[in-house]
């Protein structure tokens, strides 16, 4: 790492010394990593670093090779550092401290509070109803934090599969009627009067959970202006087969909006009047994003085909 970088680390933490104990994760399309510091004679034994580093050659694993794909990605790191800059404080929903953002040159670093070290170091490829139901109190916590903020700086409309974001996606896409859906799909998401910030990348493996079973969200590349509905029905796909996600569609949405009434500074029922039924167009738009982009993608199941189907149905003459 760059020793301007590491003299960021040491002066933000008080450390004494500094030395990196392991790579957690290379970051998509080989844009960086994320790595572990560990730290003498500071106030914590470490920190988790994001080190931003735009590649020479751009290396997508589905072939998604272009510029408009780069420009996403730089975009969405430049959202991430803003995102932690100006707007983290403020999520009542637990998240990783910022403790530095440091630039240079074409490379970025994210100085962050180490989640295994604060006590949320479990990691989970699969999900029980409890934990389900504590990351969709997450969820409604973030919801209900920026219920009406304006996102300057932020992704306009946030998720990484939005339709103004994935034209050769939708080109590529082979299902004609959802096809000829879509831009209908996307405005009656967009329309809607509440609006707040989404994740719009809250997948299973992006919450770590702590043994009491409290968890906290990571990785904010692409949280944004919108309904949410979208991180709702993205992280039930992320977690559930489609048995499961039909089977407990009504459970799933009335713990969503006992926790959201819960954390919001007085009841809305309006708001729950108007999202409640956005939950199935939202899990459309991302079904018409998975279409396009990897059509045998295990997600791709026939209980989102059916609820594709009413969606475009009701949105059609």
């Amino acid at each position: 790492m760059d020793p301007y970088f590491l003299s960021i680390i040491q002066q933000k933490t008080g450390a004494s010394a500094l030395k990196e104990q392991e790579t957690l994760q290379a970051l998509w399309s080989g844009y960086g990593k994320i790595l572990r510091i560990k730290l003498a004679d500071a106030a914590v034994k470490s920190v988790v670093v994001k080190h931003v580093q735009l590649p020479a050659q751009q290396n997508h694993p589905r072939g998604w090779n272009t510029d408009l794909g780069h420009q996403r990605k730089v975009k969405s790191y430049q959202v991430e550092t803003r995102w932690y800059d100006t707007y983290s404080k403020d999520s009542t929903a637990r998240l990783p401290q910022c403790i530095a953002i440091a630039r240079r040159g074409d490379e970025v670093l994210m100085v962050l509070e180490d989640l295994d070290e604060a006590g949320y170091a479990l990691r989970k490829q699969a999900a029980s109803w409890e934990e389900i139901n504590a990351c969709l109190q997450w969820l409604a916590q973030f919801h209900a934090s920026y219920l009406g903020k304006t996102p300057d700086g932020l992704w306009e409309t946030g998720t990484y599969w939005h339709l103004g974001t994935r034209p050769q996606e939708l080109e590529a896409l082979d299902d004609q009627a959802l096809k000829e859906a879509a831009p209908l799909i996307d405005e009656k998401l967009n329309a809607c009067q509440f609006k707040t910030f989404v994740h719009g990348d809250a997948k299973l493996a992006n919450f770590c959970f702590a043994g009491d079973g409290k968890v906290s969200g990571v990785d904010f590349q692409y949280v944004g202006g919108g309904c949410g509905m979208k991180d709702v029905a993205y992280f039930i796909g992320s977690c559930l087969d489609e048995r499961e996600c039909e089977r407990l569609e009504g459970q799933i949405l009335d713990t969503y909006f006992d926790h959201l009434q819960a954390a919001l500074e007085q009841p809305n029922d309006a708001l729950e009047k108007e999202w409640r039924p956005l939950y199935r167009v939202a899990w459309a738009d991302f079904h018409r994003f998975l279409k396009g982009w990897s059509p045998g993608h295990w997600k791709i199941n026939s209980y989102s085909e059916r609820v594709t189907a009413a969606v475009i149905k009701s949105l059609t003459p």
